[in-house]
């Protein structure tokens, strides 16, 4: 078993929560509030504004010129390809996509997830620990997608089915390609080293978790007034 495939394994108890949370729950049954929709939808813009700007902070780090191609790849795919599971969820709401993230949110469980990634993207030269940070993003929504997908509760009449279908299959390259940047950045680290990389990976599972449930609750930030 490689070094990624463990951290799939250790995070699979996260998943299964993620999974059996509201936020997905309804998503299943074609059923959650329009405005958790919008609150997701607006927080995921902002975060996904930030993952391709980390993903170029990385090209300097990588080890060839195959990797920086596939970041630049990437940055590409989050500016256009995946507005596409976007535009599922914003016809479930039934209004214009870009209408819907003009106003922007920036929740305290993403703005944590968020400074997560940039922390480990700066305070490491191996970018094996911004990496571990980002992965589990596309591995939570494949694996979730991909039990949607099997799951006999799946509301098969709703345009969020499509939501599941375009992750199911859509982020399998990105991890694989992660999954060997890790391995091949881990290879010569200490078991402390290790450990700490596998705890990004973890930590960044469990905010995944709570972006989802950020959009369920629609959490804002509390001050204590206006």
């Amino acid at each position: 078993m490689t070094f990624a495939e463990t951290l799939e394994r250790d995070a699979q108890p996260i998943i299964d929560q993620i999974y059996d949370d509201n936020f997905i729950q309804a998503l299943l049954k074609g059923n959650i509030d329009k405005e958790s929709i919008r609150q997701y939808l607006r927080a995921d813009a902002s975060y996904l504004r930030e993952f391709a700007n980390i993903y170029a902070l990385l090209i300097p780090k990588m080890p060839n010129l195959e990797s920086v191609r596939f970041l630049v790849d990437q940055i590409q795919f989050i500016v256009n390809g995946e507005v596409e599971a976007h535009e599922f969820m914003a016809e479930y709401v039934d209004e214009p996509y870009h209408e819907i993230v003009q106003q922007k949110v920036w929740p305290p469980s993403g703005d944590h997830y968020i400074k997560h990634m940039y922390y480990n993207v700066y305070a490491h030269e191996n970018a094996a620990y911004a990496i571990a940070a980002m992965a589990p993003c596309p591995y939570v929504y494949a694996e979730v997608a991909k039990r949607a997908m099997q799951d006999d509760r799946l509301n098969q009449s709703s345009i969020l089915k499509n939501w599941f279908e375009f992750y199911q299959t859509e982020m399998d390259a990105l991890i694989d390609v992660l999954n060997q940047l890790m391995n091949e950045l881990t290879k010569h680290m200490t078991d402390t080293e290790r450990q700490e990389v596998r705890e990004n990976y973890l930590q960044s599972t469990v905010h995944e978790r709570n972006f989802f449930n950020m959009a369920y609750t629609k959490e804002q930030w509390e001050f204590g007034g206006k």
